[in-house]
């Protein structure tokens, strides 16, 4: 049986009931949520996984270090003797990412220099060398997290963000993170059953992953590198395997509409929909939502009209009217689903939600409001029967995620001794005696190199690990191409 290790991974504040439902169908064991993240276990093949297949995940985190430091010299002496030749040698390149929610660590960046220090010190105390900080393109990526006094150090399994899928080709001002969008989508329990709309798509982001989501396409298929390729030990042959498994993916039978009453929002949606290969399943069209009137058999519409923030109609109240009025008008049967500031603006839109859901779209506190129509009056439709709301009295409360809880002082201490057992300092003891430090001098750190500008450095060769895609595809990436490709390498081979 494969080796298991413990893994987290984060993701947006209100999408963690998605993801980990994404990572228990993935097989995933011991999953648990907490804010903005989802622990679980597994080995290789589940890490590969999480990374290819999950699409509300941000990052797959493996955890490697866990101890308690009460300020920055602790964390940087624990930090100077754990053995990261496990990991790494003076020829490697890092770069360090931190996140803190502490009252003694205050400065994310502060923490990142202390933990760069910490470890290139330790290669400086046992080979006089030290390895160098990388901002981009490093050989591997740590992340710090530090809640209170408790600090986790783990590998970045990812590289850059999940949400960077590879195949945006072009933006439009504000556009929504990916891994947002795809969690809307699974939270209103849309899979490809039924039409889907996006009548104000901008660079048609919803478009694209409702495609993904009907047709089971893994969003991971589109990138060119994942972190863990530069990891001793990958598996090449195990990560391309699951990487051109397609056994998974389905027909679609309905159709994606999309529009936006801005021709150059069109021209961009249309762009990153031929990029990623989804053309047959969206419809396009360039019209207001008012023109909305000849729709197909009822779906489920989902929509991110502007906010009043960075995008700033003429008169955002009207516009939220105008929505109201050509939903109730226009789209009998559907539901609407709504993205927009949890504020008073909403309300201009004049219709009942059937559901609200709280979520961050960066740092702006949002609301995900369900709106089902339906023809006549409410009280006419409540009296045929017909409820907007999924849930009885009660029901919704309980269907909400359950979060993991704190770890006790007890159960932190017996988590850390599974993590190298560095956390041996008590509070009370050093603050006052910090004599058992070890001395810094200047002299340890030997001769500073010379600085040398850009091409000086000369050429760096990568050795080349895992798939890479071909010059005839670097513009378009396509699942099916990639696949093809493979087999003629394969059959090159024989």
């Amino acid at each position: 049986m494969e080796n298991s290790f413990s893994m987290v991974a984060k993701t947006f504040q209100g999408l963690e009931d998605v993801l980990r439902d994404e990572l228990i169908s993935l097989g995933a064991e011991n999953v648990e949520m907490g804010t903005r993240m989802v622990s679980f276990e597994g080995g290789l093949e589940m890490m590969y996984k999480a990374n290819l297949c999950c699409r509300t995940a941000l990052r797959i985190l493996k955890p490697i270090e866990k101890f308690t430091a009460y300020n920055a010299d602790e964390l940087y002496d624990i930090v100077r003797e754990i053995d990261w030749e496990k990991y790494m040698d003076t020829s490697t390149t890092f770069a360090i990412d931190s996140t803190v929610n502490s009252a003694d660590f205050t400065h994310s960046k502060f923490v990142t220099y202390r933990v760069k220090d910490g470890i290139v010190d330790h290669f400086r105390d046992k080979s006089g060398e030290r390895p160098s900080i990388r901002v981009a393109g490093a050989d591997i990526l740590f992340n710090v997290h530090i809640q209170d006094n408790r600090v986790t150090i783990s590998l970045d399994s990812s590289g850059e963000p999940l949400s960077k899928r590879g195949y945006r080709a072009e933006q439009t001002e504000a556009p929504i993170n990916e891994v947002l969008a795809a969690g809307i989508i699974m939270k209103t329990g849309w899979r490809g059953d039924c039409n889907f709309a996006d009548p104000m798509c901008g660079s048609g982001t919803f478009l694209v992953e409702a495609a993904l989501i009907a047709a089971n396409i893994n969003p991971g298929i589109y990138r060119q590198h994942f972190a863990f390729e530069k990891w001793p030990d990958f598996n090449k042959e195990l990560f391309e395997e699951l990487y051109n498994d397609d056994s998974s993916e389905r027909e679609f039978a309905f159709k994606i509409y999309g529009g936006d009453i801005d021709p150059e929002a069109v021209a961009i949606a249309r762009k990153n929909i031929k990029s990623a290969q989804v053309e047959e399943m969206v419809e396009l069209t360039c019209r207001p939502l008012a023109d909305w009137t000849d729709n197909p058999e009822p779906g489920v519409m989902v929509m991110n009209p502007p906010y009043g923030q960075r995008l700033k109609p003429d008169d955002i109240s009207e516009l939220y009217r105008s929505i109201g009025s050509s939903l109730k008008k226009n789209f009998p049967g559907w539901h609407a689903w709504i993205i927009g500031l949890d504020d008073e603006t909403f309300d201009n839109i004049g219709l009942k939600p059937s559901m609200k859901i709280p979520l961050l779209n960066g740092s702006l506190e949002c609301m995900l409001r369900e709106y089902v129509m339906f023809d006549g009056s409410y009280s006419d439709f409540r009296a045929e029967g017909g409820r907007v709301s999924h849930f009885g009295e009660g029901e919704e409360e309980e269907r909400g995620p359950r979060k993991m809880r704190r770890l006790s002082d007890d159960e932190w201490k017996r988590e850390t001794r599974k993590f190298g057992g560095h956390d041996k300092y008590k509070k009370p003891d050093r603050r006052d005696d910090r004599s058992d430090r070890k001395p810094f001098r200047r002299d340890d750190r030997g001769e500073r190199k010379p600085f040398r500008r850009g091409n000086d450095r000369g050429p760096k060769t990568v050795p080349n690990r895992g798939p890479r895609i071909s010059e005839d595809f670097s513009k378009v990436i396509s699942p099916v191409h990639f696949r093809q490709r493979k087999k003629r390498e394969e059959s090159e081979e024989d």
